[in-house]
């Protein structure tokens, strides 16, 4: 067979991981022993790595002086051991369905510590109305369903939130995309009336909004657009006094900024076919050869981001608010005294698990490609299915990590479905050495939106199981199955 093309420097895209997810992937026998009792695919979480991360955010919020409640946004991993943990700490949850509040209330969190998001059915909003919890309202039709349970079961008022969009900008326009979530704020007028004709029925805690973009100056938009309608609401009477600004905080998923800036480079150079592909049969994540003109636009998260998670918060915080005279928005915020909620999901898990999964075959393609089976299919490691592209660490059957030997060898890794689509990854993933049957490759950071929120069952193959992992006072590692972690398990994850 013919020799792989063979590139002077290999493409790498190492991932970002902190101390204690790099100390777990360096206890090559404990990870393996996992495997080897619970199959594969595997997910590993580390709750107290939740833990550390609510409380990173938390200084941020010391910093501005600002006082308010960061809610996890449950939907980002199913798993129990994170829920608990974190049930342990000050930090509350954001549920976005009827088993998502079933699973908070069953994990140790109080009503008052627990939001309902989403779009939401009438089983939701009863449950949300008879166990007491805030509910953030996302139009007029879902307020008189709300308001509608409450009277006919003769509950107590529910704590609301108006989610709000399509806010308008002051002096120089900032593009705001549109959202699918929450009532124009040029509707505010009904949506204020709606509230006050069910007075009864419900309490108004203050504002939101949800938008999906990275853009700090989009999302300061909308929180300046916040505050004024917490003026009108006040001036109508009402008593807001919170700001809710969401989620989308982001996480920086790669170690080094060059490696993602040559790769996005050389990918382009690809599309053009001015370098040898990159990709499974071409596939442009998004662009596209246009005789010779690069078309499309990149589908990719952006892997480095050096502004991320409570950095992101910090800058928003930080923007300035012209229709404020130009002051901070923290400073808006702590002038008329409302608290902050942010919704955290991606940011909060970030280094708070990985993926495991084994080599099952190694086989060259007609084309002369290396293509590596897994014993896991695409939506176990749903990286790519989020934009997310870099490297897993291989470890060698011999329960030792490979370390680049020079050797390197450009690989594309295929999951164990029997669909041509099943691909774990359509890049060229570039490894120190081939693997072997046997082998474990440690996808890293999967814990945000990655390890399960796509897992099926299709051909009867079983949701990889799930683990939580913690270390000892003597720095040993211990786990539980998820299902079966409690904080009292361990002592550093002692409430």
């Amino acid at each position: 067979m013919s020799a792989l093309p063979q590139y002077p420097e290999p493409l790498y895209l190492e991932p970002r991981t902190e101390p204690r997810l790099a100390a777990l992937l360096q206890a090559e026998d404990f990870t393996r022993s996992l495997v080897d009792a619970l199959g594969s695919p595997l997910g590993v979480v580390l709750p107290d790595q939740l833990a550390d991360n609510a409380e990173r955010f938390r200084a941020t919020y010391r910093k501005h002086r600002l006082g308010g409640q960061i809610w996890f946004a449950h939907k980002a991993n199913r798993s129990c051991a994170l829920m608990r943990r974190l049930a342990a700490t000050d930090a509350a949850v954001d549920v976005a369905s009827v088993g998502e509040l079933q699973h908070a209330l069953g994990s140790g969190f109080t009503p008052d510590r627990i939001m309902a998001t989403g779009p939401k059915s009438p089983e939701f909003l009863w449950l949300a109305a008879r166990t007491g919890v805030t509910v953030h309202v996302d139009g007029r039709t879902e307020l008189d369903a709300l308001a509608g349970i409450v009277r006919s079961y003769a509950l107590p008022r529910v704590r609301i939130l108006l989610r709000l969009s399509a806010f308008g900008t002051s002096g120089v326009k900032v593009l705001s995309r549109t959202s699918r979530f929450g009532t124009p704020v040029s509707e505010l007028d009904s949506l204020v009336q709606a509230v006050e004709r069910h007075g009864d029925a419900v309490e108004l805690l203050g504002v939101g909004f949800h938008l999906d973009t990275t853009s700090v100056a989009e999302k300061a938009v909308a929180l300046e657009g916040c505050v004024r309608a917490l003026d009108t609401l006040r001036e109508r009477g009402l008593r807001p006094r919170v700001v809710d600004i969401g989620g989308g905080y982001g996480v920086n998923y790669l170690a080094h900024q060059e490696q993602w800036e040559r790769y996005t480079t050389e990918l382009t150079k690809a599309v053009l076919g001015r370098r040898p592909a990159l990709t499974w049969r071409g596939y442009g994540y998004g662009l596209r050869d246009d005789a010779g003109t690069l078309r499309g636009s990149l589908g990719l998260y952006p892997g480095y981001r050096p502004v991320a998670a409570e950095g992101y918060l910090d800058a928003l915080l930080s923007a300035s608010a012209p229709s404020f005279g130009g002051r901070t928005l923290s400073t808006v915020l702590l002038e008329n005294l409302y608290d902050l909620y942010t919704e955290p999901g991606r940011a909060l898990a970030d280094q708070c698990g990985l993926t495991l999964a084994r080599v099952l075959d190694v086989r060259r393609t007609e084309a002369g490609e290396h293509l590596v089976r897994l014993a896991a299919k695409a939506d176990d490691i749903g990286l790519e299915d989020h934009g997310i592209v870099m490297d897993p660490v291989v470890i060698g059957r011999d329960g030792g990590s490979v370390t680049d030997s020079g050797d390197a060898v450009g690989v594309y890794l295929a999951g164990s479905l029997c669909l041509e689509a099943d691909l774990i990854s359509r890049r060229m993933v570039f490894l120190p050495r081939l693997p072997s049957p046997g082998d474990l490759l440690g996808f890293v950071n999967t814990a945000g939106y990655c390890m399960d929120f796509q897992a099926s069952r299709a051909q009867h193959l079983p949701v990889g199981r799930k683990v939580a992992a913690w270390r000892d006072g003597d720095g040993s590692w211990r786990w539980s199955l998820d299902e079966q972690y409690w904080p009292t398990l361990c002592q550093e994850g002692r409430a």
